[in-house]
């Protein structure tokens, strides 16, 4: 369990954003939600509505090998069942059919991205197999291989793969994360040229979630402390398509399992339709997930109208 006793303390930031600014939960129907899921939508909606923002909804299946109606289906249904209601993309309006904030949806969107950026000579096809990489740049288990930049200089066909990488030259970006406090990452030491488009012709994360939140005006990301890494190389490239003002970012704590690590779909860690189906209510789980990150000193019930008071006018946790 994480009590996180300084989080309040930074969180008052907030108070100095514009009225009705936009954020997002932004699930993948690669798996069933768990409560993981819940701990970030208790932070993407308490900090909404605690703070005057809005929440869109947004189905990330870009990877569509992993993808399943049934998983897309299940989590609409969860999000019902909870309570969380969002301001734009209901979960009537996905089900309805074709969707602007569902990825899989909108692929000239990228499309378009991607050629703005080929259109400035930023973005270079790329043959390489993630053996290649792992050949090249050997790094221990669990890190993340930075790419050597191979294909940069070797001409290949365009034609060839439909792989295309962004070239991410050396430099540091600081950001202020409105709940860790000034940051500083270099996006070219940390992975290298970015992949934009896998050899399967799918749409990576990076990309995607940039070009969304660009296109649709997101300008306060609440997400997990596991994508902390990810925020250095998401505003350069957002600033490469445009963007000179990033959004805000602040990232929460995980859920952990005794053993350090963080839940998974994969591994079906406290799966919600489990916990349903054992009898819990909807406010009993929103509770436990808050207590689990250390938001309320024991797991009491939280109704979704009511996650606005874990935020509001509080003093910080004990650790």
């Amino acid at each position: 369990m994480f009590h996180d006793d300084g989080f309040f303390m930074t969180v008052l930031d907030f108070h100095a954003l514009p009225a009705r600014w936009t954020t997002r939960f932004a699930p993948s129907p690669t798996g069933l939600l768990h409560l993981g899921h819940a701990a970030n939508a208790v932070f993407v909606w308490g900090l909404a509505r605690a703070f005057d923002g809005r929440v869109l909804l947004r189905l990330e299946d870009h990877d569509r090998s992993r993808c399943r109606p049934e998983y897309e289906s299940a989590l609409l249904d969860e999000l019902d069942w909870l309570g969380l209601v969002p301001d734009e993309g209901s979960t009537d309006a996905f089900r309805r059919g074709p969707h602007a904030f569902r990825q899989s949806d909108d692929g000239a969107r990228y499309e378009t991205a991607l050629a703005r950026l080929e259109a400035r000579g930023l973005v270079y096809p790329c043959d390489c197999s993630r053996r290649d990489i792992a050949r090249a740049v050997p790094v221990a288990p669990g890190e993340e291989p930075r790419y050597p930049g191979r294909c940069r200089t070797r001409g290949v066909d365009p034609l060839s793969t439909p792989a295309r990488r962004v070239r991410m030259e050396p430099g540091v970006e600081r950001f202020d994360d409105l709940r860790m406090g000034p940051q500083s990452q270099d996006p070219d030491a940390q992975c290298g040229d970015l992949l934009l488009r896998d050899r399967l012709g799918q749409w990576t994360y990076q990309f995607a979630v940039v070009v969304d939140d660009i296109a649709q005006q997101v300008d306060v990301v609440i997400r997990g402390e596991d994508l902390l890494d990810s925020t250095a190389r998401q505003i350069r490239l957002a600033r490469l398509l445009g963007r000179d003002v990033p959004p805000r970012f602040l990232h929460h704590p995980l859920i952990r399992k005794p053993s350090g690590e963080k839940l998974s779909k994969a591994a079906g860690d406290a799966g919600l339709a489990e916990l349903r189906a054992a009898g819990m209510t909807a406010a009993e789980v929103l509770g436990r997930a808050a207590f689990l990150v250390g938001l309320q000193s024991e797991p009491r019930p939280v109704a979704a109208e009511e996650l606005q008071r874990l935020f509001r006018d509080r003093p910080p946790l004990s650790s």
